[in-house]
């Protein structure tokens, strides 16, 4: 056994035990479905925060994405603009006012709040299952942590994709949101801190004299491999080729924002005033993590294009770059990464068969006839028996795993953008409440126009293509709100009146 794979076991046997004493911890603390799927809206601001960066930058910061630096160069660096903008950008102009309107309506997931505000059983399901788009993105965060098992601790790929698969549901199954958001916090300030060092040590191992003489050095080097990879528009790059490609990428990490994965936690937050604190713990626990993009281009100025895999260049960069103790160490925090983003979406997910589906539509409906007490229990039952079914899907689709788990990825989070962000921005912005059939409309407009426009090759960019079907989705609610009808119902308007506050 290698000195390497010797310190990733002890790393990583530390961390495992850490994340299942919180589990279990939290697991004492989930007694209902809210506490399940927010932590019963009795958070502070500061883990909330470092939980929305932790699972909003996920994985493919650590793998992906500087495989995608590696490949297509300083290009890619417009990725961090996108995240550093685009995402906070987002936050701000949804997040809080999504938690004002949700103070009356108690939703506990993003199907539930759209359902709730449009009084839209067809809005509730049908975003529930635009969710299942997040199959992909679990799956995604399965591959980097296969990869890391079997580039560090000499485990074939299967079953280092069994091993992180079984992790992941078996604290998430057991605690749910408290599990989720209390180790996100811990796995993000592990983030942060890789994040820095990475980008240090660079400027330490490439360093001639100055910063600015240091970098241009770098950009040299990298030229003299290939000419496009210093290029401001890599004709290469699969989203980093034009300027209206790049101005996708912006808008689709803006709409990433509101993930449903994400907006789970911000129901979380215990005080609204506390808003801002979460918001600026994530900014700066993001633009750490976010310096390893840099990573990508000190391995391709190292090692040139000989990786095994441009999701590994980073890795192989670190094990050429530093001692063995800290290769296990950057190896625990991608797998932190994996699991942080991996579990939030685990949450969401269940929370949409167990609330949205079960009790909010067959209750509601009278489908099924039942106590409120048992349907509780029930629907408890239902969230942890979707975690393994989920996790059982999302390993089937990457028993081969793709050249760029990033790609894989971003299919989901376009997918839901596409179709929930017109029904979300109209429902906080709008001084109008639109007809439930206008939010229908365009939660169907967006996400058909997006598997058109992606699938068929019109926009070959995930991101690009998700930004063009939420524009689309956004412009089919705007449109049908003044054409069609609405219906003045009491509960409607007293909707209404909550969003009036918000606003």
């Amino acid at each position: 056994m290698s000195t390497i794979m010797l310190y990733t076991w002890i790393g990583f046997a530390i961390f495992l035990a850490v994340m299942l004493i919180l589990g279990y911890i939290s697991a004492k603390k989930t007694k209902n479905i809210s506490d399940f799927a927010t932590g019963g809206g009795s958070l502070g601001p500061y883990v909330l925060g470092l939980s929305f960066a932790a699972t909003y930058l996920s994985a493919a910061t650590f793998l992906g994405y500087p495989g995608w630096t590696h490949d297509w160069g300083l290009s890619n660096l417009w990725l961090f603009l996108a995240m550093i903008g685009g995402g906070p950008i987002g936050v701000l102009m949804v997040a809080k006012k999504v938690r004002k309107l949700n103070t009356k309506q108690k939703s506990l997931s993003l199907p539930d709040w759209l359902g709730d505000f449009y009084n839209s059983d067809i809005l509730r399901v049908g975003t529930g299952l635009i969710l299942l788009f997040n199959i992909f993105y679990i799956a995604a965060q399965f591959v980097a942590g296969a990869r890391i098992f079997e580039y560090l601790l000499g485990m074939s790929y299967t079953s280092g994709l069994i091993f992180i698969a079984a992790i992941v549901v078996l604290y998430v199954y057991a605690g749910g949101a408290f599990a989720d958001i209390y180790t996100d916090a811990v796995q993000a300030v592990m983030m942060a801190i890789a994040g820095l060092a990475i980008f240090i040590s660079g400027i330490i191992i490439f360093w001639e004299g100055s910063i600015t003489a240091t970098f241009t050095g770098i950009t040299d080097n990298l030229s003299a491999q290939n000419g496009n990879l210093v290029s401001v528009f890599n004709p290469d790059s699969l989203h980093f080729y034009s300027f209206g490609a790049i101005s996708g990428a912006i808008i689709i990490q803006w709409a990433f924002a509101s993930a449903p994965h994400l907006f789970n936690k911000v129901l979380g937050l215990k005080h609204e005033r506390d808003m801002g604190k979460m918001i600026v713990t994530y900014v700066i626990t993001a633009i750490f993590c976010l310096l390893v993009l840099f990573g990508g281009l000190y391995s391709r100025t190292a090692l040139g294009d000989n990786v095994v895999a441009a999701d590994l260049a980073l890795m192989e960069y670190v094990v050429w770059a530093f001692p063995a103790i800290f290769v296990a160490l950057f190896g625990i925090v991608i797998l932190a990464a994996a699991m942080s983003t991996t579990d939030g979406i685990f949450v969401s997910i269940s929370t949409v068969f167990a609330n949205d589906i079960f009790l909010k539509f067959l209750m509601k409906k009278k489908f099924i006839n039942i106590s409120n007490e048992r349907a509780q229990k029930i629907a408890l039952k239902i969230s942890r028996l979707a975690v393994p079914l989920v996790g059982l899907i999302a390993f089937l689709i990457v028993l081969r795993p793709p050249a760029y788990m990033g790609d894989v990825m971003w299919i989901g989070i376009s997918g839901i953008a596409a179709g929930t962000m017109g029904p979300i921005l109209h429902a906080i912005y709008s001084k109008k409440k639109a007809p439930a059939r206008a939010a229908e409309l365009s939660m169907a407009a967006g996400l058909f126009s997006y598997l058109i426009i992606y699938f068929t090759g019109i926009i070959p960019s995930t991101m690009s293509a998700g930004a063009a079907a939420t524009f689309i989705g956004i412009a089919t609610i705007t449109i049908l709100a003044k054409i069609l009808k609405n219906p003045s119902l009491p509960q409607e308007k007293e909707t209404e009146k909550n969003q009036a506050r918000a606003n």
